[in-house]
């Protein structure tokens, strides 16, 4: 049955899309300006930490206006529809709460009962996910605290340097408060206090100046493709963790000679036949039990290295939408042809955009498979928060030398990337050359 819009309501706030999410970019309005809807007709399409949710209409009315640009990042609890309420003068949206006031996105309108409900995503192979919303009346704007858009790191360089992280100007993209904004505020407090303590009335705070970009030549451009979606939201992680993490980077090969031969046993028994990804995934994971160092996260927030017991490993999956990693819960529980099934299903989900959100978070360690498409060597990116990551080459022949006689062997190269704050050189290392070991020794990974 259809739920009538309440006379006095016209506003749709963005509902929760789900836990820790705080923003979504607006892919696609499936609605315009001046169109009747129904209750749970979809309105738009938003894209939310790499998975895809349809926003449905939580009641039957005709569509007024649309707040948002396709492409555009808007924050969870601001107004995304406004509502045509049947003859009454149109007035401005009122600004949502922030999540944390307002319990993402849930509130109550004067003299209204609280409405709340549940926001499924239907749309076939993608993400469903169930939140709560809220509905309220129009009203002008008022007046409210702001809290400043900043990554832990950031907040804690504020911290460090005294400065009231909520009342500095941002520059950054999407209006976050970057280092150097920090750092400009407290350079300016820090000449305003000088001044006053030589009798010089204080100045205010130095606003920081955005830096010039350079000019771009658009001659010879054949296509023009929006910086968005997936590929806007794995260039955030990315540049997250470079300011963030101390990356340094160990290689080494592994003499996988004697596993191969040990994986055409498992592939005769099998009837299928096995890559050398989870036997390598299998190899992680007991060293990761040697060495608990590096099944860590980092609360940069906190200032506290966090060590995980479980190990809950993420896989880099390349889909057409970019780079997803889906994580693998209690992966030390598992055998490799167990790993192996968990591998193709999440990587099935992510290409069919059909994962669940809880699958993409919670990772305490990652590996990628940077030789699916060659290359041996690679530096991969530290998945932050965790603290490091293995990129597998391609494994290829090669003459070696084992107590003096040469002999054709197959090596896998490795290369792993650990936050220096975190995992010293040695301990990294030492973890590397116990995957090592392990992979070399068939009968002690798969036997111990």
């Amino acid at each position: 049955m259809s739920v009538k819009q309440p006379a006095d309501q016209s506003a749709f706030i963005l509902p929760d899309l789900g836990e820790g999410v705080h923003e979504a970019e607006l892919i696609k309005w499936r609605v315009a300006p001046g169109d009747t809807v129904k209750e749970h007709q979809i309105l738009a399409e938003m894209e939310t930490d790499k998975a895809l949710v349809e926003v449905p209409s939580p009641w039957s009315g005709k569509i007024r206006e649309l707040h948002g640009k396709e492409g555009e990042i808007l924050n969870v609890g601001n107004v995304l529809v406004s509502y045509d309420v049947g003859g009454k003068g149109a007035a401005k949206p009122a600004p949502a709460k922030s999540v944390e006031a307002s319990g993402a996105g849930e509130s109550k309108a004067d003299g209204a009962d609280e409405d709340a409900g549940t926001v499924v995503g239907t749309m076939s192979g993608e993400l469903s996910v169930s939140s709560r919303f809220a509905r309220r009346p129009e009203a002008e704007p008022a007046q409210s605290s702001r809290k400043a858009l900043a990554t832990p790191a950031v907040r804690r360089i504020a911290r460090e340097l005294g400065v009231d992280i909520d009342r500095v100007s941002a520059t950054g993209r999407g209006g976050r408060v970057t280092a150097s904004d920090v750092q400009a505020a407290a350079s300016g407090a820090a000449v305003a206090t000088a001044h006053a303590g030589n009798g010089v009335a204080s100045m205010p705070a130095a606003r920081p100046v955005a830096v010039e970009r350079p000019a771009i030549d658009g001659e010879g451009t054949t296509e023009r493709i929006p910086f968005r979606g997936v590929r806007r939201k794995i260039a955030q992680a990315l540049d997250l963790s470079v300011k963030t993490a101390v990356h340094f980077t160990v290689v080494e090969e592994a003499d996988v000679t004697a596993l191969l031969a040990k994986r055409s046993e498992y592939a005769r028994v099998l009837g299928r036949k096995l890559s050398l990804l989870p036997f390598a995934m299998f190899a992680v994971c007991r060293a990761l039990v040697k060495h608990p160092e590096l099944n860590a996260i980092v609360d940069d927030a906190g200032e506290a290295i966090l060590r995980k017991g479980p190990v809950n490993l993420g896989c880099a999956v390349d889909t057409e939408h970019g780079l997803m990693v889906p994580v693998i819960r209690n992966a030390q529980t598992l055998g490799p042809v167990e790993l192996a099934d968990q591998v193709k299903s999440l990587a099935d989900a992510c290409r069919g955009r059909s994962i669940e959100r809880e699958h993409l978070v919670g990772g305490t360690f990652t590996v990628s498979n940077v030789g699916s498409h060659g290359g041996m060597f690679a530096t991969p990116i530290i998945n932050y928060p965790e603290v490091a990551i293995l990129g597998l080459g391609r494994s290829r022949e090669k003459v070696l030398v084992k107590d003096g006689r040469f002999y054709a062997g197959s090596v896998l190269p490795m290369s792993l990337s650990c936050d220096h704050r975190v995992v010293d050189g040695a301990a990294g290392a030492a973890f590397l050359g116990t995957v090592v070991r392990l992979l070399e020794s068939p009968e002690e990974l798969l036997g111990g």
